[in-house]
């Protein structure tokens, strides 16, 4: 009997030790808990970003089958896919502190997680300088079979784990399999990419 007790003792430091590694190991669950803030919403929703005054509101989704950007000069063909395209145009507000840019990516239900086209054009989210707004869009090539309960996911370029920020996060209004073949079915033939505007944010 004698025999067992010091070793059940030490079996048992063994496993707080063990659970204490465990944490050490995945940083990212701690800092998820304590160092990430979650914004949701839906399109036409202006989202607080970065823990500051500046937000970011997704203001219209297209479909389409290619992408052209928006330039008179460039005589360029449309890039096409045998997916379908999705193109969120978006606006963002500069408050005084500058936030990160936004690292953007799609997650559909299923689990697939889509990264912005690398062209035409600069496709991706940002802030102009304070006081100022922007608008521009950002597109995704996406599964068309693969757009039930489609988020758009908005990180800052540069998280830092010993300060708070901001995980946006944007419900895409795609509820169903039916919702989203209609809007395969009714996709553009062309989405003109927008070149980025800048202007004086609204007080």
């Amino acid at each position: 009997m004698k025999l067992y007790r010091p070793a059940t003792v030490a079996v048992g430091v063994l496993f707080v030790l063990l659970g204490g590694l465990t944490r050490l190991a995945t940083p990212e669950q701690v800092f998820e808990e304590q160092n990430l803030e979650v914004v949701s919403g839906t399109i036409g929703e202006a989202l607080r970003f970065a823990g500051g005054d500046s937000t970011v509101t997704v203001t219209r989704m297209e479909f389409a089958k290619s992408v052209v950007e928006e330039d008179d000069s460039d005589d360029g063909e449309p890039l096409e896919t045998n997916g379908v395209y999705v193109a969120l145009e978006w606006d963002t507000v500069r408050g005084v502190k500058k936030p990160d840019n936004i690292a953007a990516t799609l997650t559909a239900d299923g689990g697939t997680v889509y990264l912005p086209i690398e062209g035409p054009g600069d496709s991706g989210i940002d802030f102009p300088t304070a006081g100022f707004a922007k608008t521009g869009a950002v597109v995704f090539e996406v599964n068309p079979t693969d757009l039930k309960g489609l988020t758009l996911n908005g990180r800052p370029s540069g998280m830092l784990f010993n300060v708070l920020n901001s995980y946006v996060e944007v419900d895409l209004g795609i509820p169903s399999e039916d919702v989203a073949q209609q809007l395969v079915d009714g996709a553009e033939d062309h989405y003109v990419l927008p070149q980025p505007v800048t202007r004086v944010a609204s007080s």
